[in-house]
Parts: structure tokens; C-alpha cells; sequence
């Protein structure tokens, strides 16, 4: 299973969807659809403006665990 942490990067930086729009370039639909946690796939280069924008890497953004675990 994959967990998104990117609500949580953007709580503690206290960035609002908007702001993440803004800085990246990214659609309000993909920002507000990863946010939200309701998206099935990510672009590399949707990942690649985020990890930018945030100052943060791939591994911070998204994470993997083992089911069950």
C-alpha cells in the first residue's frame, strides 16, 4: 500500500492548496485530488514539481507498507 504524507507536509508548512497551485503551476484538481488522498496514479512530473516546490524528495511525499502490516 502507498500512504500520501502530502497533506502533512502542507500542514506543516502551513500551505494552503492554492499555494501549492500557485508555486507549482500544477491544476487545483491535481494538487486538491492528492491532498484529499483520491487519486490511483501521480505523474513523475506532477511529483517532480511538488518535491521542488516543497524542498522535500519523493520518499517524503509517498510512502510504501507492506498489507498487513
Amino acid at each position: 500500500m502507498v500512504i500520501n504524507h502530502l497533506s502533512e507536509i502542507m500542514g506543516r508548512k502551513r500551505l494552503k492548496i492554492a499555494d501549492v497551485v500557485a508555486g507549482t503551476g500544477l491544476a487545483i484538481n491535481t494538487v486538491s485530488g492528492l491532498y484529499h488522498d483520491k487519486v490511483k496514479r501521480v505523474d513523475l512530473e506532477t511529483l517532480d514539481k511538488l518535491c521542488d516546490f516543497l524542498e522535500v524528495g519523493i520518499g517524503e511525499i509517498l510512502e510504501h507498507v507492506k498489507e498487513g502490516s
